[in-house]
């Protein structure tokens, strides 16, 4: 992997702010929908929410030893994982993640969507339809969408109610590329007439620290490459080295980015060789006939986000083995999205066709238990929180020592 800047801390005041409220907002809150971007099943996990959501299924009678188990039934209280962008990941990846995430998390109910798919939004209006028709005595449904900032809260959303409110229904929530867009909490907006189901629109909450490391400085390029940290906070070149490099893994044979370069390129880890060929197949040359990589790499990233995610989607397929002359070898890494990649070792490989997704699941079921354990581990020893909020912590403890000292006199 290449070498990465420290990650920035972008957390505006309006996130502060929702988060603050969120406690509140529960106790009004049916059904969870919680936007996660299919690229970054796990990155687009916002863990400073998750204190808030436990309570509340507690508070509404979810066992805390059991997460399928309900003690006391009053009210809807559900929680909805939508994958959005499903578009833009391999289809052959979904079926095992959704089954190693059942695992995982039984309490979540998991499944991808895109806006573009009319029948992924159906599927999903459908869902809290069904679940409000099990309380027929409650008036309404309301149900809280919450996530990371650009993963789609509010186009997700427009399309329900387009899906939901028969006729010509007008553009609810206003959207864009750029992250941040929405920041405070809407107003209702129905999205079914029978039984009556209203969503709440929410602003979009970053981590308030990225964290430190390797692992941090990843999660910050993941989270600025597919927009949901503001632009400009990141140099392009390095996200073009990251976005290089997850290429490879995800088709080391043919990546998606051999569509912009000439004609017989072939696959490359060198970024400046990479950005050199692309700036000669674009035109993009500076005085004294140098290459302008600057902008071939904000080209890339563009690129990526436009159009090649979608290629990079449909042109890495699950490499279980490749021929190379009479002996088969696999490629050393299979990657999925960003979030899970794991090595191939012919001794491992699944012996039949129909072994495959067990054998992706079980894969993927790696990957959830070493992203947990480092979440574990970043909370044991506090490298979530920023350097910053430690000395602040510092000076509010040592004002709390000095004050108890005077207090003895």
């Amino acid at each position: 992997m290449p070498t990465l800047p420290v990650p920035p801390s972008w957390f505006p005041g309006h996130m502060m702010k929702f988060t603050r409220m969120l406690p509140s907002l529960l106790t009004k809150t049916d059904v969870v929908l919680e936007i996660r971007d299919s690229r970054l099943p796990l990155t687009s996990i916002n863990r400073t929410l998750e204190g808030a959501l436990q309570k509340w299924r507690r508070e509404r009678g979810w066992d805390p030893n059991n997460s399928t188990r309900r003690i006391m039934n009053n009210g809807a209280c559900e929680r909805i994982i939508v994958l959005n962008k499903r578009d833009l990941v391999p289809q052959w990846g979904m079926e095992p993640f959704r089954n190693a995430m059942g695992k995982k998390f039984p309490d979540q109910q998991v499944m991808f969507a895109s806006w573009q798919r009319p029948r992924d939004i159906r599927n999903l209006s459908e869902l809290l339809v069904n679940i409000a028709k099990k309380y027929p005595h409650a008036m309404e449904l309301n149900v809280l969408v919450i996530g990371m900032p650009n993963v789609g809260k509010s186009t997700l959303l427009n399309a329900l109610r387009n899906m939901g409110i028969k006729g010509r229904t007008p553009k609810a929530f206003q959207t864009g590329a750029q992250p941040g867009l929405t920041q405070a909490l809407s107003t209702r907006l129905k999205v079914s007439l029978e039984p009556l189901v209203y969503a709440f629109d929410t602003p979009g909450v970053m981590l308030p620290y990225l964290g430190r490391g390797e692992e941090g400085a990843e999660r910050g390029v993941k989270l600025a490459l597919i927009s949901g940290i503001k632009e400009g906070l990141y140099d392009m070149e390095a996200l073009a080295s990251y976005l290089l490099y997850r290429l490879n893994v995800l088709n080391p044979i043919s990546p998606a980015y051999l569509h912009l370069l000439p004609k017989g390129a072939v696959p490359t880890v060198d970024l400046q060789e990479f950005l050199e060929q692309l700036a000669r197949r674009m035109g993009m040359i500076m005085r004294g006939a140098e290459f302008d990589t600057a902008r071939a790499a904000a080209y890339f990233v563009r690129w990526w986000r436009e159009e090649g995610g979608l290629i990079a989607a449909t042109s890495s397929p699950l490499h279980l083995a490749e021929p190379f002359g009479s002996v088969i070898r696999p490629p050393p890494i299979q990657g999925w999205g960003f979030d899970f990649q794991w090595p191939l070792d012919a001794e491992d490989l699944p012996a039949t066709k129909k072994d495959e997704e067990k054998f992706v699941q079980g894969k993927m079921e790696t990957c959830i238990d070493n992203y947990l354990a480092a979440i574990e581990r970043e909370d044991n020893e506090e490298l979530n929180i920023s350097p910053t909020q430690i000395k602040k912590q510092q000076v509010k403890e040592e004002k709390l020592r000095r004050k108890q000292r005077q207090l003895k006199r």
